[in-house]
């Protein structure tokens, strides 16, 4: 089947088998792979996309779920290369880096973009919202504390 979706703000028209999930759309036929795959039962968050800007996990949405819809991945946050100038990255995205908010870096671009996701429902949680509104997402390193510090620091929080 064929399915039309905005990617990072790029049309894009893909020929997939019906049972493809957007994490593999991405991955395997866009060649966009921060977006990772880890559970692939929505436990750990690693695979978080925007999805007409709502976090969705996308190792358990069809890519047909997809069609005629607006897909952002961590690499359509930035508007600029991203070993470029850091100012041109997304808040969270320098945020992540100011306060070392990923240790291995698996988990860091599910959490980035359902940080995002978090601070466009709720511009100035506190400290435990964002550890709630973080809760499914997995962080195996256990790197929670700076990665609380991060979204506070994006929301302009003082840490």
């Amino acid at each position: 089947m064929n399915v039309t979706l905005t990617v990072n703000g790029q049309k894009h028209s893909v020929d997939i088998e019906p049972r493809t999930l957007l994490v593999h759309l991405l991955r395997d036929k866009l060649d966009l792979t921060a977006t990772n795959v880890g559970c692939d039962t929505t436990s750990c968050g690693a695979c978080t996309v925007l999805v007409d800007g709502e976090s969705v996990k996308s190792c358990t949405m069809l890519a047909a779920s997809a069609g005629d819809r607006e897909v952002t991945t961590l690499e359509g946050l930035s508007t600029s290369d991203p070993a470029a100038d850091p100012a041109t990255w997304h808040p969270v995205q320098r945020a992540f880096r100011e306060k070392h908010g990923l240790q291995c870096g698996f988990c860091t671009p599910g959490m980035v973009m359902a940080a995002v996701s978090l601070l466009k429902e709720n511009p100035h949680p506190t400290g435990d919202e964002v550890r709630t509104g973080l809760e499914g997402n997995l962080c195996r390193c256990t790197g929670y504390h700076n990665i609380v510090a991060a979204v506070l620091q994006a929301a302009g929080e003082s840490t």
